[in-house]
């Protein structure tokens, strides 16, 4: 019996690791399942950390993870998901695989929105971990370039969770670089949305703009990009802003394996699935992380975000290990919803609920935005009974 794991983040490196749990506390020798990971990466990436300084070191090795509890990891790019022969195509080492499973979860994950936008190639984004690395060094190579107007000058497109944390983050770093220079920082958020942080709903809104005045972040709404250069960014209305730094936030997509898959999907790609993770048009086929739309409390669909990845690929590797074993599975009920957003030298914001109540601000939130971001998000290494402990769809932290 195998047992087939795509993608190599929160969301797949949890299934993996808690089908292995009900393999070795549920199977039996001869009948216990083979799990098995696939990924195009050696290393989980800590992906909500990447707006952070030093990007590159956010990332733990999967072996570490794996290897402890008896998960088999094969490094490749998969190319196609054939769900009538249980068939996964892969290029390993640069050859073409075939991989067979007994059940699938896709993991996958998501990328950000590649725009139409004269000058793409200048954006800069924080969607894996060597598009975050290069623009730590680019950043951290201004003080070197020619000082003029637009040098120490960064627009985020993009006003939502992610852009707000980059523009708060940049914001601090570029101060700290332009007053090497003695010259002047500005960082400019654009959105066509006619409010800042339109997904995170009115609850934080005072402190976030609050936060940005304080900060000294200028805000375009009701604004489109129209054409980027190394030097500046034009906005439809004629603005031209100069800057050397142009960072794009704006949509994500779930990942392109989503549609090997027969299912329904939402807007972003993501497959719909029932309470128990499966995809019911494809019912060797579970969904976790960003590749699944899936209910949670009051209706809501889960987010594309660490908060749901994790918890979702605990399920969905528990539910996946119990169908192959002939046990009952255990409905997707994640935590209630919070929301912890970083704001930089201004501190954070914590909210609770769909309605979003703020519950800290200032340096209290940002204490435990820290707390999530160095303690909470990273798996444990080298130790397979606290990996297979915290891999129960029950285990979970104390937000005392």
């Amino acid at each position: 019996m195998n047992i087939l794991v795509i993608g190599g983040g929160f969301a797949g490196v949890w299934s993996a690791a808690a089908a292995a749990r009900v393999a070795r506390d549920s199977g039996t020798d001869g009948h216990r399942p083979q799990v098995t990971l696939v990924s195009d990466s050696d290393d989980l990436v800590i992906r909500p950390r990447l707006y952070e300084r030093d990007p590159g070191q956010m990332s733990v090795s999967l072996d570490r993870v794996l290897k402890p509890i008896g998960v088999e990891r094969i490094r490749a790019r998969v190319t196609g998901i054939d769900t009538e022969t249980n068939e996964v195509i892969a290029e390993v080492d640069g050859e073409p695989t075939v991989l067979r499973y007994d059940r699938l979860v896709l993991a996958a994950g998501s990328q950000v929105m590649t725009p139409d936008l004269p000058g793409r190639e200048y954006l800069f984004d924080v969607d894996t971990i060597e598009a975050a690395d290069a623009l730590e060094q680019h950043v951290r190579a201004l003080p070197e370039q020619p000082t003029d107007e637009g040098t120490f000058n960064a627009v985020v497109i993009g006003a939502g969770f992610t852009g707000l944390e980059v523009a708060t983050e940049l914001m601090g770093r570029l101060r700290e670089l332009a007053d090497t220079k003695n010259a002047r920082a500005r960082v400019v958020l654009v959105d066509r949305a006619d409010e800042v942080g339109p997904q995170l709903g009115a609850g934080p809104r005072p402190y976030i703009t609050s936060a940005l005045d304080e900060l000294g972040i200028e805000v375009r709404l009701g604004a489109t990009v129209s054409e980027v250069t190394g030097a500046q960014v034009r906005l439809a209305d004629g603005e031209v802003i100069p800057a050397s730094t142009t960072v794009w936030t704006v949509g994500m997509l779930a990942s392109p394996l989503t549609q090997m898959i027969p299912g329904e999907r939402d807007a972003i790609g993501r497959l719909f699935v029932d309470e128990n993770l499966r995809v019911p048009t494809a019912p060797n086929v579970y969904a976790a992380g960003d590749t699944a739309a899936a209910l949670v409390e009051d209706g809501h669909f889960a987010m594309q975000s660490c908060q749901y990845a994790t918890p979702s690929g605990k399920f969905a590797g528990h539910n996946v290990a119990a169908d192959l074993l002939g046990l009952e599975p255990v409905a997707f009920a994640p935590n209630s919803y919070v929301t912890c957003l970083d704001l930089g030298p201004a501190g954070a914001v914590l909210t609770t609920g769909w309605d979003r109540k703020i519950q800290a601000t200032g340096s209290d939130a940002k204490a435990l935005k820290h707390r999530i971001n160095t303690e909470w998000i990273y798996p444990p290494v080298d130790d397979g009974e606290t990996i297979f402990e915290q891999a129960h769809y029950h285990f979970t932290w104390s937000m005392d």
